[in-house]
């Protein structure tokens, strides 16, 4: 791959109206372009995302019937020097590392990659005004950013639920699956450039509610698409008496090791921290 790649951001998001301000202000100057794929949130979601829409030309929304109208969309920048950086609207990334990492990776310092896995602090507790936040650190819990090389490849085909996840992946020569740079087994935390605040055990939205075992853990969106009409039935009446259904899945995956408490300034420029983002309380533990 030549120098000179492209970053494009892709924000798959269901009623995340309590963070997406800060994760899109966050990934926006690091990404040459990002899509919104909007799949049927019915909180102040598509109000947030028109608006950065409206002052970021280089944002663009979109609304989608299933999460794997998501992985369509990146379609077009397969086999061509782009990568593709896939934010979830529980992903708080720091901006500073970013700006860091986006010479050398528009340089093509990393070309030989296919993957790029970041360091991860999956959230109990989140205080912004004190900017400290609690949780269990990747490793040994799973990380879940998402950066992927879209010049090793040329083709990925029969993907089944949302972008980036399984289906049929053809690699260009001299690419392979396990071609992957893991920073979060070679940094700490706090050396990372390209690290993540995943804030999978809090409430996103006013229409989250608490799960019964003080936990909110959400299904994501391929795993809603994907259950039986009866168990989608329950968790709707569920979320209408005020509850969450949680997944078992995450729980497993992303609360492994210790409980730790770090310093997130690093996460809340000064213009964010004052623009009046939500102080809701955390999950208490």
């Amino acid at each position: 791959m030549k120098a000179g790649n492209r970053i494009v951001g892709i924000c798959l998001v269901r009623n995340e109206e309590r963070f997406l301000d800060l994760v899109l202000t966050n990934i926006v100057g690091f990404c040459d372009q990002i899509l919104i794929a909007d799949n049927g949130s019915t909180d102040r979601t598509p109000e947030i995302a028109r608006r950065w829409a409206v002052s970021h030309p280089s944002v663009n929304v979109s609304s989608i019937g299933h999460p794997r109208e998501s992985h369509t969309m990146l379609l077009p920048f397969i086999n061509t020097p782009t990568w593709i950086f896939a934010v979830d609207g529980d992903e708080i990334y720091d901006p500073q590392g970013l700006a860091r990492l986006r010479e050398p990776l528009v340089d093509g310092a990393y070309d030989r990659y296919w993957r790029i896995i970041g360091n991860v602090l999956n959230c109990r507790d989140l205080d912004m005004k004190q900017a400290r936040a609690r949780g269990y650190l990747s490793p040994p819990s799973r990380s879940i950013t998402k950066l992927y090389n879209f010049n090793a490849i040329y083709d990925w085909s029969d993907v089944p639920g949302e972008r980036l996840h399984g289906g049929i992946i053809s690699f260009n020569a001299g690419y392979r699956e396990d071609a992957l740079l893991r920073w979060h087994d070679q940094v700490s935390w706090d050396e990372a450039v390209f690290r993540c605040l995943h804030l999978c055990f809090l409430p996103r939205s006013s229409k989250d509610g608490r799960a019964h075992d003080g936990m909110v853990t959400r299904w994501n969106l391929a795993e809603q698409q994907g259950r039986g009409i009866l168990t989608v039935l329950a968790a709707r009446l569920l979320r209408l008496l005020g509850s969450t259904r949680s997944s078992q899945w995450k729980k497993e995956r992303y609360g492994r090791g210790e409980l730790v408490e770090k310093d997130i300034a690093a996460f809340l420029p000064d213009s964010c921290r004052k623009s009046g983002f939500d102080q809701s309380p955390s999950i208490p533990s």
